[in-house]
């Protein structure tokens, strides 16, 4: 019997280890990308994966088109927005 809590014991507890330090805080930082994405809105400050700069012009389910410095509007997944800098309540109150 102690011999099979001496070998369980240690992979149990490695386990552990690896949910609380590994798994756990990539679902959540999983879970504040999704929000991010979801909570996009028309005239945000966004980076997307690739490291463009824009505000966002127009919203789909699936699509962000995103208006560059230089006028354009480019068409991309919802997926592709990194990171938010700025949203619309922040600039309209600057």
């Amino acid at each position: 019997m102690e011999g099979l809590i001496g070998t369980v014991f240690p992979l149990l507890l490695m386990f552990a280890l690896f949910y609380f330090l590994l798994i756990r805080p990539q679902q959540k930082r999983q879970k504040a990308v999704q929000q991010m994405q979801g909570d996009l809105k028309k005239g945000d400050k966004v980076v997307t994966i690739g490291g463009l700069h824009g505000f966002v012009d127009a919203l789909d389910e699936g699509t962000v088109v995103i208006k560059c410095g230089d006028g354009s509007r480019l068409t991309y997944d919802r997926a592709a927005i990194r990171d938010v800098t700025a949203s619309t309540g922040d600039m309209l109150a600057k």
